[in-house]
């Protein structure tokens, strides 16, 4: 089912061969990025109420594509917002693992994994 997860990683190391850009000018993959910021949020919160035993996995990728994309300013301050309001609008909805939450995991995984290829397949070359 998580067979997907690897592309997180690859889009990571993707980011890192994007040429460097003037500070806090947007790129044009910005918001797809917040975007997936906003699932490793999600997916942080979600696979901890759901017992995955995966600790901070999620919280430290997040911190790897921020480590890897060096925003500053004002890209930095979105990227870290699109993370929490993933987190905390399922914090708000969710307090145990159900199987709605399970479905959630599951498409989030999913969308994640599409955003990562993506991303690497246009601007990774």
């Amino acid at each position: 089912m998580f067979k997907r997860l690897p592309a997180v990683v690859l889009l990571v190391a993707a980011c890192a061969l994007v040429p460097a850009r003037a500070e806090d000018a947007a790129a044009p993959f910005d918001g797809d990025l917040q975007r997936l910021a906003e699932i490793l949020g999600t997916l942080h919160y979600l696979r901890g109420i759901c017992g995955n035993n995966e600790g901070s996995k999620w919280r430290n990728e997040m911190q790897a594509l921020i480590d890897a994309e060096t925003p500053s300013g004002e890209r930095r301050a979105r990227m870290i917002a699109g993370f929490n309001r993933g987190y905390n609008g399922f914090q708000q909805t969710y307090r145990t693992c159900t199987p709605a939450a399970l479905v959630a995991i599951r498409r989030y995984v999913d969308e994640g994994a599409k955003i990562s290829r993506d991303l690497t397949a246009r601007y990774a070359n």
